[in-house]
């Protein structure tokens, strides 16, 4: 999508923008181009001027884009039946959301659990201080019983806990190095800066980044052709050990757009999977107003799976999001609730497509789970399908 049709940011925010902008251009004088890692991670979470940290309004109809949970109740109320299973499987246990984003997802979820399996704690790892109001204020509107087990958190946990990860559009978001296939080696893409703003600029990989993309390689069984860009998240590990490894028992599950390996890195995925978000439109141009917009990268969900494995977790389950509602009876949901709906279940039926139709987000979108010291599945979730083949 060309720049010149994205809706033009008012006054105020394109000066939030241009304080940001101002920091990345001392730092690339001062070190040179940036690693495109580097510049995502700046873009989105700089303190009070980054995407994720600055007050912008980011979720739902107004927002920039809309999530699963935003939709409605649905997305919620399946998702309790997993956790529900889960419970019959531990004495007590927690639930760790990573990224809460409105809290819509927190409150949906604990107000569709029975009484006698709720958690002794939500916690919420959120590092953005406007999110944390904007999650606060939800719970204190719609479910202000919960407060007293609600926990915000900086950090993963530091001490053993067992229960429930969930991370919703998480992975994506997570700063990503971008790549350069060229016939004298691997290349990393990074940011300069030019005459309106920011460009890419290309130079030899680093040690980490060249051995990653070679991994890869071997992986594939077959090299990436001269000219291919792509991304690759090469500290996945040590994010996935930061957030998993106080979880003694548990099961987490991840939520994102993406591909098993062999299709995120076809041949003709030439440009990689790069996009941005901006008034729910999505485009390909990263230097578009930083800080003002969504920038995220699909998940190599292969690339989890072998993150799991360093980290001593087992994937049980591998399945579309649509698959995994419907494992944990979504179709029952909407039989049950359009009963008792005033429109006979025309508004629960929309939202279901939303949530599940291959266009939609039903296949885009795909979950995945890990689990440590739990007893053998299948899952609810997973029941019904099971990708692990095409990892």
């Amino acid at each position: 999508m060309s720049r010149a049709i994205l809706p033009e940011p008012p006054a105020e925010l394109k000066q939030l923008s241009r304080s940001l902008s101002a920091l990345l251009r001392t730092e690339i004088t001062e070190s040179g181009p940036l690693p495109f890692a580097r510049f995502m991670d700046r873009a989105l979470y700089e303190p009070g001027l980054g995407y994720y940290s600055a007050g912008l309004h980011k979720l739902g109809e107004s927002g920039d884009f809309v999530t699963a949970p935003e939709l409605g109740t649905l997305f919620a109320a399946c998702l309790a039946r997993q956790v529900v299973e889960l419970a019959g499987m531990l004495p007590h246990y927690d639930i760790l959301e990573v990224g809460a984003g409105t809290g819509k997802l927190a409150v949906d979820l604990l107000r569709s659990l029975p009484p006698g399996r709720v958690p002794v704690r939500y916690l919420i790892l959120e590092t953005s201080a406007d999110l944390r109001r904007v999650q606060r204020e939800r719970f204190a509107a719609d479910a202000p019983g919960w407060l007293e087990r609600v926990a915000w958190l900086d950090e993963p946990p530091t001490a053993a806990w067992q229960g429930l990860l969930i991370a919703n559009e998480v992975i994506d978001a997570l700063p990503t190095e971008r790549f350069r296939i060229h016939a004298e080696g691997v290349e990393q893409m990074c940011v300069t800066v030019c005459e309106d703003g920011f460009d890419w600029a290309f130079r030899p990989a680093p040690a980490e980044l060249e051995m990653a993309v070679r991994r890869l390689e071997s992986s594939l069984g077959r090299p990436l052709p001269n000219g291919y860009r792509s991304e690759i998240r090469p500290r996945l590990t040590p994010w996935l050990e930061a957030m998993t490894t106080h979880m003694q028992r548990g099961l987490a599950l991840f939520v994102d757009y993406g591909y098993p390996r062999r299709e995120y890195y076809l041949p003709e995925r030439v440009d990689g999977t790069l996009m941005c978000h901006y008034r729910h439109r999505a485009h390909d141009d990263v230097f578009f107003w930083p800080g003002l917009q969504d920038i995220t990268a699909w998940v190599d969900f292969t690339a989890l799976a072998e993150s799991a494995d360093a980290c001593g977790l087992d994937v049980v389950g591998y399945s579309t999001q649509a698959l995994f509602l419907l494992g944990c009876g979504l179709d029952t949901l909407i039989a049950e609730r359009s009963r008792h709906g005033a429109d006979g279940g025309l508004a629960l039926n929309a939202e279901a497509r939303q949530l599940t139709l291959p266009g939609m987000m039903g296949e885009r979108f795909q979950v995945m789970g890990l689990e440590r010291n739990l007893e053998p599945g299948p899952f609810l979730g997973f029941s019904l399908q099971d990708l692990r083949y095409r990892l």
